[in-house]
């Protein structure tokens, strides 16, 4: 039987685990991704990294940088770049917001995960972010342990 349609079905394909110790993230979106039939199969697969990506503007558009897809084994010579630059579909004001951000504030565009959609369409999941510094992911840690050691103390008192 059939998932009810209300119900959001994303198989996630790869995910940057460590953006959110990495950044403060501030905003998410939600953006397409242009890509080749290859790069498609390839990304069914599972096999894709995106841990030292970010996303950047050229010519007033949003690229996703250094995303690793491998090739596709069975494409033969229709194979694609595996770091090419790859395209980000936007809504007009959605880029327009973002690129002011990079611009003004000094803030980076990080992906967090790349999914399909209940339609089977590629997405990416950008994050509006702010480097933390050295001290911050100290902290970040220290909180993370704490968090885990109370979880352990309140599970054996009961």
């Amino acid at each position: 039987m059939a998932a009810p349609a209300s119900t959001s079905v994303r198989k996630v394909v790869a995910e940057n685990r460590k953006a959110r110790f990495s950044y403060f993230i501030d905003d998410t979106f939600e953006a397409g991704i242009v890509l080749g039939g290859s790069e498609v199969k390839s990304l069914r697969l599972g096999r894709a990294n995106i841990a030292d990506s970010y996303a950047a503007e050229q010519g007033g558009e949003i690229f996703l940088i250094n995303a690793y897809i491998p090739e596709y084994l069975q494409a033969n010579r229709f194979q694609h770049e595996t770091r090419r630059p790859r395209k980000l579909l936007l809504h007009k004001r959605e880029a327009g917001k973002l690129i002011g951000a990079i611009h003004r504030e000094g803030m980076t565009l990080i992906p967090l995960r790349i999914y399909f959609n209940d339609k089977g369409r590629a997405k990416l999941e950008l994050a509006l972010a702010r480097g933390k510094k050295l001290h911050d992911k100290r902290e970040t840690e220290k909180n993370r342990d704490w968090e885990r050691q109370k979880g352990r103390l309140m599970r054996d008192r009961g």
